[in-house]
């Protein structure tokens, strides 16, 4: 075979193997009515995510931040104080809401600690009449409340 025989000369090419054919099922006899079984509901569909009008929230790691970026600090802790007084009413009015509530540590910035012994000393006072346990008292003496 000369050399220009074998440039043009074309290789057979391997066939791929076919690829498996699915199996067909057996043939089903008819069933009777009473023997008819009701078919499976279908699954209900996968979560796709939040709708497409309301923005994504972002990555699960993100942590939220405070509106002001400084974090609350316990002003009992500062204070160090070793205890919290019940008759002192002007300081524990700004720890009661407008509601006559005990106000949250999330919002006060109090310490776990300092917050029970808070609590404690809003009982004893609200027990003794010093503070009021409901928002009609604080309407009807003019008191203010709150820290504001």
């Amino acid at each position: 075979m000369s050399e220009q025989e074998r440039d043009t000369a074309v290789e057979p090419v391997a066939e791929a193997p076919a690829a498996p054919q699915p199996e067909t099922p057996p043939p089903v006899a008819a069933a009777s009515a009473s023997e008819r079984v009701a078919p499976a509901p279908p699954a209900p569909p996968a979560f796709a995510g939040p709708p497409a009008d309301r923005p994504p929230r972002g990555d699960a790691g993100e942590r939220r931040r405070r509106p002001f970026g400084r974090r609350k600090v316990c002003s009992f802790c500062v204070e160090k104080a070793r205890a919290i007084d019940y008759k002192d009413v002007l300081k524990l009015r700004r720890y009661l809401s407008d509601r006559g509530r005990i106000e949250s540590r999330r919002k006060t910035g109090t310490c776990a600690k300092h917050q029970r012994w808070l609590a404690t000393a809003l009982k004893r006072a609200r027990h003794l009449a010093m503070l009021p346990y409901s928002p009609e008292h604080i309407r009807s003496s003019g008191a203010p409340v709150g820290r504001r």
